[in-house]
C-alpha cells in the first residue's frame, strides 16, 4: 500500500484543521484518458495491526449493491485491523458512514445522522467519524463538511477504500480531519479483506466505474472510468465461493457490459466471462447493472444457455421516449430497446425481465410520458424500480430547465405505476400452481414462522418450512400470487 502522507496538505477552514491529501474535481473527474490501469495488492501497516484490539466499529451503510460490497472490504480491513463490528452507537469507537449520492434525500439522511453524533463526539473526543462512498466523491459534500460539520474526523472516496488503514493511522494520531479523495482512478485492488454479509449470496465485482456520462447520473463522477478486473483473478473469486459453498454469486459492475472494452492484450468480454463462470460448480449466477448500448447478441446467446445462469435481466430503460432519451444522453432509441427485448424474449422466453424509470425529466411533456406508458404496456416488465426525477449538483441534467412540477412528476409516478402493478401481478399469476425452485434466504421479515427466499427470476417466495432449510434449494408451489411477492408451499427438497 502506498503511504501518501509526504503529499498532504494542512489547511483551517472555519477554525478546523485538516489534512488534505487530495480532494475531488468535477473537471478533472469527466476526462477520460488511455492511464494505464494498474492491478495492486492490498495490505495493512504493521502497525495498524491489532490497533483495534478490544474496540468496536459502527459501519452504516446506503445505496446500491455497489455499496454494499465496498461495505464488505470496508468490515474486512477493519476486522484484519482487530475492531469487532457492533450496532450501538453509544459504544462504538469507530462510526463510518459509506453513503450515496444518487439521491439528494439519501444525503440529507447522512447529514442528519452526522449532525446527531455532533453530541456523542463532545462526550468522547475519541470516537472517530467517518463519511466514505459515493457522497466523499462530490466536491460540495467535501466543502459542506469543512464548513459545519467538524465532528468528522475522517473523508475517503470510492477509489480509496484500501487506503482505510492509513488514513484511520493519521486520523487517530493527529487528531485532525484528514481528507483523501481521489477524483480519477485507474487502480484495481485485489487481495482486499472482505466480511462477506453471509455464506450464501456472494457479490463478485468485474469491473468499476463507467463511461457513459448520462445527463443526470453522478455516478461516472463517484465511480471514475470503467476498468476491468482481470478474468483469472475474477476466476479465481468464483472458486473460491463455489469452494465455500455459496449457492449464489451476483456479478457486479456499474455497467456490466462493458466488461474487457478496456483490455488492450486480449478480446475477451462479458459473454465470455459468463461462459466461464458457468463452467464453475455454483448454482446460480446472475447480474447487474446492464445498459442497453452495450448488451449484445452474443451475449443473449450465452444467457439462452441456461444452466446455473439465470433468467432474469436487469435492463434500465429509464425513458420510452426518443427525445427524453437522446437529453438524457441513454445512447440508444425506443426502437432500438424495443427490438433488443424481442431478442431476449425470442432466445429465452420465460426470462424475467426488470428495468429502471425515471419520471418528470427536464422537459418530459405529457406526450413523452405517455410513450413511457406505451412502452411498459407493450413489454410487460415483471417489475421495475420508478423514481421522481431530482437534479444533482455536477451532472449536465441539473442545468437544465426542470419545468415538470412536483405535483405533475408525482401524478405520472402513480399513473406508471398502476400500469407496471397489473403486469407485474398478470406475470405472478401466470406462476399459480406451478413448482418453482427457491434459494431459501431466511425468516421472512414480517413473521419469524414463514421463511422468506427468490426463485431463479428473482421473485420473492413466502412460505411455511423448517429453519434447516435456509441455505438450501427448495421445491414451493405457488398457491397466492401477489403483485410484488409469492406466496406458496414447500413439496420437495432438492438439495441436502
Amino acid at each position: 500500500m502506498v503511504d501518501q502522507s509526504e503529499n498532504r496538505r494542512k489547511v483551517k477552514v472555519n477554525g478546523k484543521t485538516a489534512f488534505i491529501y487530495s480532494e475531488p474535481d468535477y473537471k478533472e473527474g469527466k476526462k477520460r484518458g488511455k492511464e494505464e490501469i494498474v492491478h495492486l495488492k492490498a495490505d495493512i501497516p504493521e502497525e495498524m495491526l491489532g490497533i483495534g484490539k478490544g474496540k468496536t466499529y459502527l459501519l452504516k451503510t446506503y445505496g446500491c449493491q455497489m455499496n454494499e460490497h465496498d461495505s464488505e472490504h470496508i468490515a474486512g480491513l477493519l476486522e484484519s485491523m482487530g475492531y469487532e463490528p457492533t450496532h450501538d452507537e453509544q459504544t462504538a469507537n469507530v462510526i463510518l458512514f459509506n453513503t450515496c449520492a444518487i439521491r439528494e434525500n439519501a444525503e440529507d439522511k447522512v447529514f442528519g445522522e452526522i449532525g446527531r453524533l455532533k453530541h456523542r463526539k463532545l462526550e468522547d473526543p475519541e470516537l472517530v467519524i467517518g463519511v466514505c462512498g459515493c457522497m466523499s466523491q462530490e466536491e460540495a459534500v467535501v466543502n459542506k463538511i469543512l464548513k459545519s460539520y467538524h465532528q468528522v474526523d475522517m473523508i475517503f472516496g470510492t477509489h480509496n477504500i484500501h487506503r482505510l488503514p492509513v488514513l484511520l493511522r493519521d486520523a487517530l494520531l493527529s487528531k485532525e480531519m484528514v481528507i483523501e479523495v481521489w477524483t480519477k482512478e485507474g487502480d484495481i485492488i485485489e487481495d482486499m479483506p472482505q466480511k462477506r454479509a453471509d455464506g450464501l449470496k456472494g457479490w463478485v465485482n468485474i469491473m468499476y466505474g463507467c463511461d457513459k456520462f448520462c445527463t443526470y447520473c453522478i455516478v461516472p463522477f463517484t465511480r471514475g472510468k470503467e476498468r476491468s478486473r482481470r478474468p483469472e483473478d475474477i476466476l479465481a473469486e468464483v472458486r473460491e465461493l463455489a469452494r465455500l459453498g455459496y449457492k449464489e454469486i451476483i456479478v457486479l459492475g456499474q455497467n456490466v457490459n462493458s466488461y474487457g472494452k478496456d483490455f488492450e492484450d486480449r478480446k475477451y468480454r462479458l459473454a465470455d466471462l459468463l461462459r466461464d463462470i458457468q463452467k464453475i460448480d455454483i448454482p446460480r449466477v446472475r447480474f447487474t447493472t446492464s445498459h442497453p448500448w452495450d448488451f449484445d447478441d452474443e451475449l443473449i446467446t450465452v444467457l439462452a444457455q441456461g444452466g446455473n445462469l439465470v433468467e432474469h435481466i436487469h435492463l434500465p430503460v429509464q425513458s420510452g421516449n426518443d427525445d427524453v432519451l437522446k437529453r438524457m444522453g441513454r445512447k440508444y432509441t425506443r426502437q432500438s430497446y424495443l427490438e433488443l427485448i424481442q431478442k431476449i424474449k425470442k432466445a429465452i422466453p420465460h426470462a424475467s425481465l426488470t428495468t429502471d424509470i425515471i419520471v418528470g425529466f427536464p422537459g418530459e411533456t405529457e406526450e413523452q410520458f405517455q410513450d413511457t406508458l406505451s412502452l411498459a404496456q407493450e413489454v410487460e416488465y415483471d417489475q421495475a424500480y420508478t423514481f421522481i426525477y431530482s437534479p444533482r449538483h455536477g451532472t449536465p441534467a441539473a442545468e437544465m430547465q426542470d419545468d415538470v412540477s412536483e405535483k405533475e412528476k408525482k401524478e405520472r409516478l402513480y399513473r406508471l405505476n398502476s400500469v407496471l402493478n397489473k403486469h407485474g401481478l398478470s406475470k405472478n399469476e401466470s406462476l399459480r400452481d406451478q413448482v418453482v425452485e427457491v434459494l431459501v434466504e431466511g425468516e421472512s421479515k414480517n413473521n419469524p414462522e414463514i421463511l422468506a427466499g427468490r426463485t431463479r427470476t428473482n421473485k420473492l417466495v413466502n412460505f411455511k418450512g423448517s429453519k434447516e432449510d435456509i441455505g438450501k434449494l427448495v421445491q414451493v408451489r405457488i398457491t397466492e400470487p401477489q403483485t410484488w411477492t409469492l406466496k406458496g408451499e414447500q413439496v420437495q427438497i432438492v438439495e441436502v
